[in-house]
Formats: C-alpha cells, sequence, structure tokens
C-alpha cells in the first residue's frame, strides 16, 4: 500500500526519483531554465522551491539540508549567496512552467521550467 507517498512514480524507484530531481533541480539553479517533460518539471520544481527557501534562511542547519537535497556543494554556495537572496520577501512561486507542446519522437508533453526572477538566469549564463 502507498500511504503517504505522494507525487508519481516515473516508473522508477524511489532512489531513482530522488536522484532525478536533485540533478533537475541542480541543472535548473544552474542555468535558471530548462526543458523537460512535464512530469519531470514538477518533480524539479518541487524540490528547488523547497531548496530556494532552504536558501532564504541562511543558518547552518539550512546549508547542510540544501546540501543533502541538492547534493552538489557548488550549487548550494550559489544558492545561497546569489539565487535565494534575489527572491527576498517573495513567498513561494521561484518557478514557472511553460507548456511547449508535444515531442516529436514520443508525444511527450514538453515543458520550460525557469526561474521567475530574470536576474539569476542572466548570472548563470
Amino acid at each position: 500500500m502507498r500511504h503517504q507517498r505522494s507525487g508519481p512514480k516515473l516508473n522508477r524507484s524511489a532512489s531513482h526519483r530522488a536522484s532525478m530531481g536533485a540533478n533537475l533541480a541542480t541543472a535548473l539553479l544552474t542555468h535558471g531554465r530548462i526543458q523537460t517533460t512535464l512530469p519531470k518539471a514538477r518533480l524539479a520544481r518541487k524540490v528547488a522551491e523547497r531548496a530556494i527557501t532552504l536558501g532564504k534562511t541562511n543558518t547552518l542547519h539550512s546549508r547542510r539540508q540544501a546540501i543533502s537535497l541538492l547534493r552538489n556543494k557548488d550549487i548550494t554556495y550559489r544558492l545561497f549567496d546569489e539565487i535565494a537572496p534575489a527572491f527576498g520577501e517573495v513567498n513561494g512561486g521561484y518557478t514557472r512552467i511553460t507548456k511547449l507542446g508535444p515531442r516529436a519522437g514520443d508525444a511527450a508533453e514538453m515543458v520550460l521550467l525557469e526561474l521567475t526572477r530574470d536576474t539569476v538566469g542572466a548570472a548563470a549564463e
């Protein structure tokens, strides 16, 4: 039984889903936007928004939680120094999902997942 197990399975094991979420969120925080499928974007958004919220508190405990969540120290340092301060007093809604239409090969729903602040994406490029 799946009691208290939220979110789609995505035909992957729990550890694979967790790794994929961390990797997609890391890519989003690195580049400012990523193109992926809708279910994967929803997973990445969940991880990225949690990480940005942790980045706004800037304590040792929140840094350790963010490193545990993203599994990448360099991106975590950038999150706390550049990305989270850019969102200031905003409470949530740090990302935007824009639908792009079906993928040519398998008709999967493709989306563009991006951070809502333009300054973050420009700093990454």
